[in-house]
Parts: C-alpha cells; sequence; structure tokens
C-alpha cells in the first residue's frame, strides 16, 4: 500500500495534471460505474470483485474532492460522526 504522504502527492498530481473541472466530473464516472456494478448485483449477478474495484475508485476520487474543496480532516470527521449518531437514534426509534 502507498504511504499516505506518497498518496496525498499522487492525488494532487492528478488534479494538476487533469484539472479540477475534468476530476470533478471523473467523480461523477465513477460513482456511477459504482451504480451499475450494484445494480448488477441485485440482478443477481456474482460481480464482487468488481464492486470493490469501483469502491476503490470511488474513494480515489472522494480524496481528491477532499484536496479540491479543502476539507479538513476535523470537519469531515465531526459530520461523519454526527451523520452515524443521526443513524442510530432512528434506528434506535424504529424499534
Amino acid at each position: 500500500m502507498i504511504e499516505t504522504v506518497n498518496m496525498t502527492k499522487v492525488l494532487k498530481q492528478a488534479i494538476e495534471t487533469y484539472g479540477k473541472e475534468n476530476q470533478s466530473m471523473m467523480v461523477l464516472e465513477e460513482m456511477a460505474e459504482l451504480q451499475k456494478e450494484v445494480c448488477k448485483s441485485l440482478r443477481g449477478n456474482n460481480n464482487h470483485d468488481e464492486i470493490v474495484e469501483e469502491i476503490a475508485d470511488v474513494l480515489i476520487m472522494i480524496e481528491q474532492l477532499k484536496i479540491m474543496h479543502d476539507v479538513k480532516y476535523r470537519e469531515l470527521n465531526e459530520m461523519f460522526n454526527f451523520k452515524i449518531n443521526r443513524l442510530k437514534e432512528r434506528l434506535d426509534s424504529s424499534d
């Protein structure tokens, strides 16, 4: 696995090379490819490996989005925890 420092360097290089607009469009493309594979799975296809690949692609693009939009770890972590806690409350109240 690539080191975090090197990963950030590679992601920043991709943004610089291809441009923010192109990489933003690529996010949408990668999410659509993941959506397609999930739909295939729901129809009964055994496409686990394809789903893993597309999740990896989407995660890479999310990391680039975080860089492009200057999303800080702390603010993302706070929002993530807020959303998880809200989900837990909803699940607890549905019992």
